[in-house]
């Protein structure tokens, strides 16, 4: 069974700590749009709730604010079904379906397939077999660096198309986004 988990709970601070998931761009939040490219797939977020989104299911990390291993770890609890599962960023502004599927082809047998733009790994743009991100999880997950929690698996790289590791960390990349749609 394939399932996503997103992460939504950051603190955007070189936002200015607005709601990142929830800004608009062309009249959709971020978050929308990266479920959309989850397709039919079980989506989990992990951040605070919020109205106005497909059916998904939500869930906070323990602590709250404890990062993003804390995260996964708190989505992958409510996929126990799961054998695939898409790790993704909730200001994912390039992120399709397409890209999704390109990264379930890639994996192949390996653990992970991982998106690289500019030649470095996007942690939160992947696919990964779940048994392998529960093996993964730390017995303390909150603190923990995802990129030390998953750099021990076996993992496919898949160059990015122009545009597609694209997200959002600072208002210049939001107006960037905003004047280009």
């Amino acid at each position: 069974m394939f399932a996503g988990i997103v992460l939504a709970g950051g603190e955007a601070r070189r936002l200015g700590g607005v709601d990142k998931p929830m800004l608009e761009v062309g009249g959709r939040p971020l978050l929308a749009g990266v479920l959309d490219a989850l397709g039919d797939a079980d989506a989990v977020v992990v951040g605070p709730p919020r109205p106005g989104l497909p059916a998904v299911r939500w869930t906070r990390e323990r602590p709250p604010g404890g990062g993003p291993v804390a995260a996964l770890a708190a989505g992958l609890a409510l996929l126990p079904e799961a054998t695939e599962i898409a790790l993704l960023a909730a200001d994912l502004t390039g992120l399709t379906s397409s890209t999704v599927d390109r990264l379930r082809r890639a994996r192949g047998d390996a653990d992970g397939a991982l998106l690289v733009a500019d030649g470095h790994r996007q942690w939160l743009t992947g696919v990964w077999r779940a048994g392998a991100l529960r093996a993964a999880i730390p017995p303390e997950p909150a603190g923990a660096a995802l990129r030390r929690t998953l750099t021990g698996l076996s993992i496919v790289e898949v160059p990015a198309v122009a545009g597609e590791a694209a997200d959002v960390d600072t208002p210049e990349d939001l107006d960037r986004l905003r004047r280009s749609r």
